[in-house]
């Protein structure tokens, strides 16, 4: 397994909201640790929050020892996550409102444990390219209800309307999912900065052609995002499956 992890402000923001972790090396009970986590929250509020969400998490996964299943670490995690969060929020009334989305993947073996919460994005790909997680966004909601089509999801002026993160309620559930992996497969988390600027065709063939150079894929993931726009911070993680 190789993994590459890259975060760029974007061509608009002058801020960089997002907070990567790429973690190869075992973390007390997971045998690697990948987060992308996307803040939101006016002044300095949506960068503290990603930072001390994947900081908690990280944490949380290195010194405890007691519990022994992904899911249960990440899940106890994300909880301890979002009370932190919430007590800064709640200290400062220049952070109130922050919040931050989390996805999440550890690998063991090839079989690997997701986790997310809003709309960051984990995808596996190989002859074709498949979400794993779903977005929780308004916008998706009136996807799945059938209000809208997805190929016009994209550009809905209410795309950025999420309905689940961490800081935003007293509890928080994250969505889990287990997924088998192949050698070959390759990995990809991402913020909206790039799902939203690139679609997902796009994003496959950008990957193909990189076959698996994973740095020089991510570098040209990010400079397209960029092309087409930047309008937000872009986070790529890309984990190649050996």
């Amino acid at each position: 397994m190789k993994a590459y992890s890259i975060t760029d402000v974007g061509a608009k923001r002058q801020v960089n909201q997002d907070y990567v972790l790429c973690r190869e090396d075992r973390l007390g009970n997971l045998p690697n640790l990948f987060v992308v986590a996307d803040g939101m929250g006016g002044h300095n509020a949506g960068d503290l929050a990603s930072k001390t969400c994947v900081e908690t998490v990280l944490d949380f996964a290195r010194d405890n020892q007691e519990l022994k299943t992904p899911i249960s670490i990440i899940e106890r995690a994300v909880s301890q996550a979002n009370r932190i969060i919430l007590e800064k929020a709640a200290s400062d009334s220049q952070l109130e409102g922050m919040g931050t989305t989390f996805v999440a993947a550890t690998i063991s073996d090839y079989d690997m444990y997701v986790a997310n919460i809003g709309d960051s994005r984990l995808y596996v790909i190989n002859d074709d390219i498949r979400q794993v997680t779903e977005d929780h966004s308004l916008v998706e909601e009136m996807v799945r209800n059938g209000e809208i089509d997805r190929k016009n999801a994209r550009f809905h002026p209410n795309k950025n309307i999420i309905t689940r993160a961490l800081g935003a309620a007293r509890e928080v559930t994250a969505d889990f999912f287990e997924v088998n992996l192949s050698p070959g497969d390759i990995v990809l988390l991402c913020s909206d900065g790039l799902s939203n600027m690139i679609d997902d065709q796009e994003i496959l063939d950008i990957v193909k052609e990189g076959g698996n150079d994973i740095v020089m894929t991510s570098l040209k993931l990010v400079a397209k995002a960029n092309e087409y726009g930047g309008k937000d911070n872009i986070s790529v993680i890309m984990i190649l499956m050996e």
